[in-house]
């Protein structure tokens, strides 16, 4: 699992790409992302594109480890997610 660094003060985009063999025709018909624990980090802008979902990260406390989630739907009505971990630290 990769560990993703962000400071505080950026708001910066993350991505997951569902399309590397994994739609096989489907597409992504709804995207949520959840953040643990709950708090100083924030998301905001969720899209969907062709074969990926991204959304934008603001804040988050120097110090602290993030686990980012992003959940999809496809059109076929299953579901998957994926996590990120962000640790956020002054840069």
């Amino acid at each position: 699992m990769a560990i993703f660094l962000k400071d505080p003060q950026a708001v910066i985009d993350y991505a997951v790409d569902w399309s590397a063999g994994y739609l096989a025709g489907q597409t992504i018909a709804a995207s949520d992302w959840a953040i643990e624990p709950a708090g100083e980090l924030a998301v905001a802008a969720p899209e969907i594109e062709p074969g990926r979902t991204l959304a934008t990260f603001s804040g988050g406390v120097a110090g602290c480890v993030y686990r980012v989630t992003n959940r999809v739907t496809f059109s076929d009505a299953r579901t998957d997610e994926r996590t990120l971990v962000l640790r956020v630290e002054n840069r």
